[in-house]
């Protein structure tokens, strides 16, 4: 049986020179042990890797790679030996200098702002205002002219005919609009392409993306709702904060994977996937 893998052989020791309080490490170490889990039931459970986790349990969060991700680990282990990860949180950052700013942003995605439609004059209208400006002039002549409304009857007639010959103009048709682009547009993604889609679902999560020359396509904090779509010629490196919180699409099809709430994921897609790469 090796070491690490029996939570019989795991039992801590007893250090007078221990504060009351235990570490983060060793706090996660005694809660898993009196779950009545290894090492190996942690990890598969939490997808965490087991050099990382024995890391974390020694206090050593270097192979976390920094607060962000050693934060997630902390919160995502907490929760597979049922304990609240909140106390622990709080531990670390203390321990090492506060919480982490989260990075900003960067923009998103813009919904197109829909603009009205530019619509012709009514001349329709026009015309009818004319005409019934018309004949209330005749009116109007006919009550005030009385025996000489003959000549101004004939040429209020006269003007009222050519009124209502003038040829109305056609109101010119707006033209279609462009559609705007759609997620089975997306979905549709070219073969000789690889197509990402990250959707931040049940939560925000930090996300790091790079193509395949390693070049930062994304690096920032996606918040519920929103999404963000990347596309190279043949690779998409994605680390995700907080996996749990994610939808996922590679080249049109979701991704179906039970990602634990607070999982830092490092994932690569290329041209054919889905699969984790």
């Amino acid at each position: 049986m090796s070491i690490g893998n029996s939570p019989e052989g795991e039992r801590p020791f007893d250090d007078a020179s221990e504060e009351a309080r235990p570490s983060v490490g060793r706090a996660l170490q005694q809660a898993r042990i009196a779950a009545g889990l290894t090492v190996d039931d942690v990890s598969t459970a939490t997808r965490v890797r087991i050099s990382i986790i024995h890391a974390i349990e020694a206090d050593d969060f270097a192979p976390c790679g920094g607060d962000v991700y050693a934060r997630g680990h902390i919160r995502t282990l907490a929760k597979a030996v049922h304990i609240d990860p909140a106390p622990l949180l709080a531990q670390y950052d203390a321990e090492h200098g506060g919480r982490p700013s989260p990075t900003p942003a960067a923009p998103l995605f813009e919904a197109e702002r829909i603009r009205p439609e530019r619509r012709g004059p009514n001349w329709t209208a026009a015309m009818v205002a004319a005409i019934v400006a018309v004949i209330g002039f005749v009116g109007f002549t006919l009550i005030k002219g009385g025996d000489d409304t003959g000549g101004n009857s004939n040429l209020a007639g006269d003007a009222a005919t050519e009124a209502s010959a003038t040829p109305t103009p056609k109101s010119k048709k707006p033209a279609d609009p462009k559609p705007e682009p759609s997620d089975s547009a997306i979905a549709a993604a070219p073969q000789d392409k690889v197509t990402v889609k990250v959707s931040a679902v049940d939560g925000r999560s930090w996300i790091s993306a790079k193509d395949h020359n390693g070049r930062q396509l994304f690096d920032g904090l996606l918040k519920q709702g929103q999404s963000k779509t990347f596309q190279d010629s043949s690779k998409i490196n994605l680390i995700l904060g907080d996996a749990g919180a994610i939808d996922l699409f590679v080249n049109g099809k979701k991704i179906e994977d039970d990602w634990q709430p607070g999982a830092v994921e490092r994932l690569t897609y290329t041209k054919g996937d889905p699969q984790a790469g």
